[in-house]
């Protein structure tokens, strides 16, 4: 090789480590965000199911600052590269998922879609080829909240929030039956959709449990 090439392979050599360290700095940060909102949402589990929207809505700002950290990976990653540098960030994305859907059935009772999820997160439509929220990423962070609500509802028994595990047995069940009629293809994926009928037997038997006591009506809905 002639020395103009050497130097121009270390100049693109030091670009993409230059992009690589930018890029982990934000993800970092996103990281950094993610841990302060599930150590707030961690303590739904010894709260009783009246508190917890005020208790998420500790959570909401930092959640909703992320699009400030999105905002800044979309001005780093070239065009068309999402799919290069995606893995260095999905893991923060599919946490904030899980922490978007798991605020939203706590307050809402009901599943937040992709599209939400992408709005509340800043996602824009001009940074679909650089930054945006893969279905994978979407569907792992909805697999994640049910891990978390079949703690949920174990717990909610201890503190005497019987009606808590009947919300959680409908609203999962249902969201299991929406899993069921996707085509996934996904390994990863595949598997721990797999493991989700695990936590719906978990939460079936604390169902059955209270309902068997007569400590709370049958009702789908908890009332």
């Amino acid at each position: 090789m002639d020395p103009q090439s050497l130097e121009t392979l270390n100049q693109m050599l030091d670009h993409e480590s230059n992009l690589r360290e930018n890029i982990r700095e934000q993800v970092n940060d996103f990281d950094r965000k993610m841990r302060t909102v599930v150590g707030i949402l961690g303590k739904i589990h010894s709260t009783r199911s009246e508190s917890i929207p005020s208790l998420i809505e500790t959570a909401r700002p930092v959640l909703h600052s992320c699009s400030e950290t999105i905002a800044e990976l979309a001005s780093l990653i070239p065009p068309n590269q999402f799919w290069r540098w995606k893995d260095m960030w999905c893991n923060s994305l599919r946490t904030a998922v899980f922490a978007a859907a798991l605020s939203e059935f706590l307050t809402k009772g009901t599943l937040i879609s992709l599209e939400s999820t992408s709005d509340m997160l800043g996602m824009q439509e001009k940074w679909q080829d650089r930054v945006h929220l893969a279905v994978e990423d979407y569907l792992h962070g909805l697999i994640t909240m049910v891990n978390e609500l079949s703690r949920l509802a174990v717990n909610a028994v201890i503190l005497s929030d019987f009606d808590q595990p009947l919300k959680i047995s409908a609203f999962v069940k249902e969201l299991f039956s929406g899993f069921s009629v996707l085509n996934l293809k996904n390994d990863t994926l595949r598997r721990r959709f797999d493991g989700l009928k695990y936590d719906l037997k978990k939460i079936e038997e604390v169902v059955y449990d209270v309902s068997l006591r007569k400590l709370v009506s049958t009702n789908p809905d908890g009332s």
